[in-house]
């Protein structure tokens, strides 16, 4: 099995990624629906069928998963000098901007993949469905993911209100948001959110470090939202496997689609996050 060279993304800044996140936000009149269908067509819908055209030719979804393994390994494995400065140098008003970038998805954390659910055969739904009502703190306000970040912020003296992050920001930070709401409503097949959720799951067990690190070594107590998901995404990437492999004995499977979501969940969340920690380089350099 080959794997052929991955499209070039269409960038986020060909659209106006606020107001998508507006609109994903609400319920849309006609004319809203009909600007939403625009600005994906511009942006995720190319990115998408880029990817499955060029995603290799898995014979099985065993297949998939051990190529996916083999994927995260060599992304966990590259060195990145933002993430090492981010660990080791940033400072506390550095750190807070990249912590203001992710806020509007740390404040709204997994409530937009709900509606994935239903879409997905029953057993594969439950999987992913288990994977969500952790993330949602089991009903337990207190230790919800976006109550963590919210007790983050309060640490850091910063508005705990999503509303407070919609203008201002990056839209590689907008982008992020709305590729997780995309993945789970508006994919035209569930299988992308599959792909797209299986690599984020396990990927923030590298992708996260430096955030942790970074709040460990300014001292901040809040650092919990980090360290929760570095404990606990091995068992939601489990979860996600376990949902891709029942989705595939339920009704069959689009390997190619589910690779697609893995190459645009990486693609998507890199630039976001490598955007996030240069704008805080910036930010120190001032």
């Amino acid at each position: 099995m080959t794997i052929a060279p991955s499209p070039v993304p269409v960038p986020c800044t060909e659209i106006d990624q606020s107001r998508l996140y507006d609109l994903y936000s609400t319920v849309p009149t006609a004319a809203e629906y009909e600007e939403t269908l625009r600005m994906e067509e511009r942006w995720i819908n190319p990115i998408a069928e880029g990817y499955r055209r060029t995603a290799p030719r898995f014979a099985s979804h065993t297949e998939l998963l051990r190529e996916l393994s083999a994927f995260l390994s060599r992304e966990g494995m590259a060195a990145s000098d933002d993430h090492r400065f981010l660990a080791e140098e940033a400072t506390l008003d550095q750190f807070k901007v990249v912590v203001a970038e992710f806020a509007k998805d740390g404040l709204t954390e997994s409530l937009n993949l709900l509606p994935v659910v239903p879409r997905l055969p029953y057993r594969a739904g439950m999987a992913v469905f288990r994977v969500l009502i952790d993330e949602l703190g089991c009903g337990n306000d207190d230790m919800a993911h976006s109550e963590l970040y919210r007790e983050l912020l309060r640490e850091l003296e910063m508005p705990t209100d999503a509303e407070a992050y919609r203008e201002g920001y990056s839209p590689q930070s907008h982008a992020y948001v709305n590729m997780f709401h995309w993945l789970a409503s508006r994919a035209p097949s569930p299988e992308y959110f599959l792909g797209g959720y299986a690599y984020f799951e396990a990927s923030v067990l590298y992708g996260f470090r430096s955030f942790a690190q970074a709040a460990r070594r300014l001292g901040l107590v809040s650092g919990k939202y980090y360290t929760e998901h570095l404990y606990i995404d091995t068992y939601h990437s489990k979860h996600m496997r376990v949902a891709i492999r029942e989705t595939a004995a339920e009704r069959g499977i689009d390997l190619a689609k589910v690779w697609a979501g893995v190459e645009l969940t990486s693609a998507i969340v890199g630039d976001a996050t490598e955007t996030a920690i240069s704008l805080a380089r910036k930010a120190g350099s001032a």
